[in-house]
């Protein structure tokens, strides 16, 4: 719950109470947030365990549980197990055909299911076969031709798939073909059976390499998900590897301009954002924002990784000065993604203490839409 201790008629006519009341809250803040840094240790020495340290992503418990039960479905609109054997569920204008045998004799026939899923065949009228699979359909036809012929034998294939697909949006090769001179295609893509997400993406053509492909978006029913499609490509994780439904849309945003960007802070000569590719190592980093002022600790660089409101972050100390001044590259730690440096204008004699001041900016900064939600009121700071 949300207080606005500004606002409270109590603590306006006193103001040494709202004074001690936040002093109380700085420290109970302070006693309650814990990080994994340790003040004065260089980086090469927390290195090999940092370096499995990924920046964290929004994914909500309900959206990965989501995720996972979509994923090992064995049927839907589109399909349906039969043995541990998917078929095709047909419906509204796809095309079957189906060959009769007499002897060695066969004869085909193209029927197309109408609008209310019914086909006619043979001596038999307005058969309702929508969702059924092909071989559910043979088994029907089968079983009423026995009215009609002696040990009739049946075979029905599915010739155009036309009633199911589902909408790729965004950084689809297929969708972009246009740059190439080609004409792009349609962003419709038509399921033959089960389809997951992954296959899906290669009926597109793949993605771009302006893709952001952390941060897919699944639609379906009105609903979106989250899909980190690097974490399917690299680790393997088919827990993410959605099985495609009828009226799904997928998205792959585009990169934002940066893409894969760090943060550098403090006492550089130009503060700002800066392209990963650009500044893969802090060296690269300090390089691209102008080398440090002469009000810099260098000493004191902290890189703050893996960020995220009131969860504990991973901050790590490098020791500029021996980088500079005696080539000590076991300071130069490789950043990742979402990386803050930070050089201070002071000795930082407590990390967790610097982690509570520099909440706000941090939030402003690394969370955007949660500092929105957090500080909504435009008069006053919201405390939790």
């Amino acid at each position: 719950m949300y207080r606005y201790l500004k606002s409270s008629h109590y603590f306006r006519k006193s103001p040494a109470k709202l004074l001690s009341v936040i002093v109380i809250l700085a420290f109970a803040l302070s006693a309650c947030y814990k990080t994994t840094a340790r003040l004065g240790t260089p980086v090469n020495e927390i290195a090999a365990a940092t370096d499995r340290v990924e920046p964290t992503r929004v994914r909500t418990d309900e959206n990965t549980q989501a995720l996972s039960m979509m994923s090992a479905v064995e049927e839907n609109a589109a399909f349906l197990e039969s043995h541990g054997v998917p078929e095709y569920r047909v419906g509204p204008l796809d095309v079957l055909e189906i060959s009769s045998h007499v002897g060695e004799k066969v004869n085909t026939a193209t029927v197309t299911l109408d609008g209310r899923g019914r086909i006619s065949y043979s001596f038999l009228d307005d058969i309702e076969v929508e969702g059924l699979t092909p071989s559910q359909i043979d088994e029907l036809l089968t079983s009423k031709l026995g009215s009609y012929i002696r040990q009739p034998r049946v075979r029905v294939l599915v010739k155009e798939f036309n009633s199911k697909s589902a909408t790729i949006t965004g950084e689809f090769s297929t969708l972009r073909s246009t740059a190439f001179g080609t004409k792009a295609a349609s962003g419709r893509v038509n399921l033959k059976g089960k389809t997951n997400l992954m296959d899906l993406i290669a009926y597109g053509g793949g993605y771009t390499v302006d893709a952001d492909i952390k941060n897919v978006k699944l639609i379906r029913q009105g609903r979106s998900y989250l899909v980190n499609l690097y974490d399917i490509i690299e680790r393997g994780d088919q827990s993410q590897n959605v099985i495609i439904d009828d009226g799904d849309v997928v998205n792959i945003p585009e990169l934002p301009k940066f893409g894969e960007r760090v943060y550098v802070m403090g006492e550089v000569n130009a503060q700002g954002i800066y392209p990963l590719k650009d500044a893969q190592d802090l060296l690269a980093a300090i390089a691209l924002a102008g080398n440090t002022t002469r009000l810099a600790r260098e000493d004191n660089t902290l890189i703050v990784r893996g960020y995220e409101p009131g969860k504990p972050a991973l901050v790590m100390m490098s020791n500029l000065r021996n980088l500079f001044r005696q080539a000590d590259l076991s300071q130069n730690i490789r950043l990742k993604d979402g990386d803050l440096v930070y050089v201070p204008s002071m000795q930082i004699k407590d990390v967790n203490d610097w982690i509570i001041n520099m909440t706000p900016i941090l939030n402003v900064l690394l969370w955007p839409g949660d500092f929105a939600v957090r500080y909504s009121d435009k008069k006053v700071i919201a405390i939790d």
